[in-house]
Formats: C-alpha cells, structure tokens, sequence
C-alpha cells in the first residue's frame, strides 16, 4: 500500500554520513592497516576537539561544559570516518546505537579525567594538553578495541 512503511523500510533515516570513499566495499582490512587509519582519524578528531575546547576556553565557559562540547564533535567526527574508511562498515541502526553508548563510556571516562587532572595538576601552560594527552589516550584504547571486537562486527 502506497505511504506504508514496509518491514525492510526503517522508520528512522539513518545518521548523516560524508563520503570519506567513493563506496563502501565489504571487504575486511588487516589489524596494521586498521590501526594506522584508526590512528590517523584519532589525529584529526583530537584536532578537532583539542582546537574547539582551546576556543570554548577563551570565550570563557567552564572548562568541563567546553570539554563535553568539544568532546562530542571530536568524537563524531571520529565516527564519520572510522565507519566509512577505517572499519568500512554499511551504515547500521544497531551499530550506531553500540557507537553511541560506547561514547557515552568514553565520555566520561575522558571527561573524567580531563577535569581531575586539570584540578589536580599545577596551574601551569602545559596543565590542559597533558591532561587532554592522558584523556585522549585513554579513550582511544578503549575506543578501538571495543569498535574492532563488537561495534564493527554488527550488521
């Protein structure tokens, strides 16, 4: 019946993706190559998220609502990518639903020690990159391992 949604029809659009390739082939990529994307993905995402909290700093809001906002574009930025060019992965409700709760994991275990670091270390220049470094880090391991093991394997 035309207007009807039918069972393979999702109810819900899938999240906006950007053409990081041409199209996604099912084809498997090797641990090193995966890493090394992973790796250089992480690199434009820290970018990304280092370079927004740095200007959410200066324009005076408080260090951890400037983390969470920085954090969040950091992180889908990450996304976006991995998904297509470091897992090449079909896009996927479930996946992006285990993304989404991965993140929310990692969140605060980076926010978290961002913000303690930042409370604990002396109140020097180079405070806010080392505890970036440590957090950043820290959510990266947990990020791959999880994303390779489980969130890429979903269909």
């Amino acid at each position: 019946m035309p207007g009807t949604p039918h069972a393979h029809e999702p109810n819900a659009p899938l999240p906006v993706e950007i053409p990081v390739t041409d199209s996604v082939v099912d084809e498997s990529l090797d641990l090193k190559t995966q890493i090394v994307r992973f790796v250089v993905t992480g690199g434009l995402s820290a970018i990304v998220d280092f370079g927004l909290l740095l200007i959410l700093l200066k324009v005076g809001l408080p260090f951890a609502v400037a983390k969470s906002i920085s954090f969040i574009v950091g992180t889908t930025t990450a996304y976006l990518i991995n998904r297509r060019w470091t897992f090449k992965a079909e896009p996927s409700r479930a996946r992006f639903i285990a993304v989404v709760v991965l993140y929310a994991l990692t969140f605060a275990v980076q926010v978290g020690i961002s913000t303690w670091l930042n409370s604990v270390l002396a109140d020097e220049w180079w405070r806010v990159l080392l505890a970036f470094v440590v957090a950043q880090g820290t959510a990266t391991v947990i990020n791959f391992v999880v994303q390779r093991a489980v969130i890429f394997r979903l269909r």
